[in-house]
Parts: C-alpha cells; structure tokens; sequence
C-alpha cells in the first residue's frame, strides 16, 4: 500500500485514488479541479485553506489502508 506524505501533489493523489478527492471536498477543498492546484502539494494547499495537513496526511492513509 502506498503512503500519502503531505509533500505530494494533489494531482498525485488523485491519480494514486480518485477517492481520496472526497476526503480532500470534506474538508473544504473545493478547488481541487482546478488545473493550477494539480501541481500543489497537500501541504501548501492545507497551508491556503488554513488546514491541519498532518491531519489530511493521517485521513488520507486510513482511508487508502481500508
């Protein structure tokens, strides 16, 4: 199983599990579409959002462990 780090791009995410864009529109995201936020890494996206990414980090590998 592959382990989410909070430097990844959130287009990596995407393409690691569609799925984990739930967790991410959960949480407020909802800009994950865009083109631009492809190339952001989960943490500085968190950073913009005002978002604990350590957390994100946790929800997103729980998830991928299910």
């Amino acid at each position: 199983m592959a382990q989410v780090t909070k430097d990844m791009q959130i287009g990596q995410l995407l393409q690691l599990d569609p799925n984990i864009a739930v967790i991410l529109m959960r949480a407020g995201m909802h800009c994950i579409g865009c083109p631009s936020s492809q190339m952001e890494s989960l943490e500085e996206a968190a950073m913009v959002h005002g978002m604990d990414a350590d957390l994100l980090v946790q929800q997103i590998n729980d998830f991928l462990g299910k």
